[in-house]
């Protein structure tokens, strides 16, 4: 089977197929500066925005729907219940420059779903088609619609929400193999995915556990979508993009060392200490990006934990630099590392080999 390399909406054309997922707290423009900085991206999406929080003018909101002028193409996310705040803000994210609107029927938070929106507008299909055709009546960009399979297992109705959903307008849909009461766990099952691809005529993307090439190549060939949307994945390893677009095109695999990391790293600390106002933020992102980023290095629980007991952005900084130091000095004696699960089951902490003290 050979697997599709772009896709279209409208007059944009995505390539690659490679979709950065919208992720609370994660992808704002620092983190997606960093994903375009390193490549593989087709299409960024930001941080889902609330609809009302974009017509009443709260400067949060507004921050969190900036854009540089040359992230290109980008997709601005909101999310709502009430189908006129949902067409003002996306005519607000149609003048903020957006390439596309993308609409959030899929967040599974409290927050979100208490209000109607994300994931519970899956289980009132009225309510969910006002919001579609009162956003296609307000704009003129493409609009795109985020969805998971389901509310819950008595209700896996993807397949009719992106017919509606395309019957109203709307260009491309992304679905989440996962329901709302799923959460972040759940028994894989892209079957309502294969079957919306199915069933449309618009681009269908998969979403869920795409963190790696054989993962992204079993999406592909399992549902027969046009594309696949990258989140954790991508938190975990910002060059996912870059490796699975190699292995798609037969090039050789992408490979990164330590150095590398440490660069990347140190780069997007040093973005974050820029984006924030207070050390206080700055470092609670760090802290945060690095529960997932040092998955997969050899004795990542001691950077985790040295980041993550830090008091300020400059100790942070430097554990970082004293943990890759301690492994190149490691690489030099010709040590090798163990694998990065048998390091993580041994806890090693910080008294395995005084690594960060």
């Amino acid at each position: 089977m050979s697997l599709p390399l772009a896709y279209q909406v409208r007059h944009l054309r995505i390539e690659p197929n490679l979709v950065l997922a919208p992720m609370e707290g994660v992808t704002d423009l620092t983190f997606r500066r960093l994903i375009r900085q390193i490549g593989g991206a087709g299409l960024t999406v930001t941080e889902f925005v609330a609809s009302e929080g974009l017509r009443r003018g709260i400067g949060r909101m507004e921050e969190m729907a900036r854009i540089d002028p040359d992230e290109r193409p980008v997709a601005i996310q909101i999310y709502g219940r009430d189908p006129d705040a949902m067409a003002e803000g996306a005519r607000i994210v149609q003048d903020l420059g957006a390439d596309i609107c993308d609409l959030n029927f899929g967040c599974p938070s409290k927050k979100v779903c208490a209000h109607s929106g994300g994931s519970s507008l899956l289980r009132d299909l009225p309510l969910a088609t006002a919001i579609v055709r009162k956003v296609r009546a307000a704009i003129d960009i493409p609009l795109t619609v985020k969805m998971r399979s389901g509310f819950d297992h008595s209700q896996r109705n993807a397949p009719e929400v992106a017919w509606m959903c395309q019957e109203e307008g709307a260009e491309a849909i992304t679905i989440h193999w996962r329901t709302r009461t799923d959460l972040y766990g759940g028994v894989r099952a892209v079957d309502k995915i294969a079957e919306a691809k199915a069933r449309v005529r618009i681009p269908v993307l998969g979403n869920g556990d795409v963190v790696d090439w054989p993962s992204a190549k079993r999406m592909f060939e399992e549902t027969g979508v046009d594309g696949v949307m990258i989140g954790r994945g991508a938190i975990k390893n910002p060059w996912v993009f870059l490796q699975v677009r190699a292995q798609m095109l037969g090039q050789p695999p992408v490979e990164v060392d330590a150095e590398e990391k440490r660069r990347v790293l140190l780069g997007y600390y040093e973005s974050l200490r820029l984006h924030f106002r207070t050390d206080h933020g700055a470092l609670g992102r760090m802290k945060k990006i690095a529960n997932y980023f040092v998955s997969g290095l050899p004795f990542a629980s001691d950077l985790r934990y040295a980041i993550l007991h830090s008091h300020t952005p400059d100790e942070a900084v430097a554990a970082v630099n004293r943990f890759f130091d301690f492994l190149a000095e490691r690489r030099q004696r010709g040590e090798r590392d163990p694998e990065p699960t048998v390091a993580l089951d041994a806890a090693a902490s910080l008294a395995s080999a005084d690594v960060l003290t």
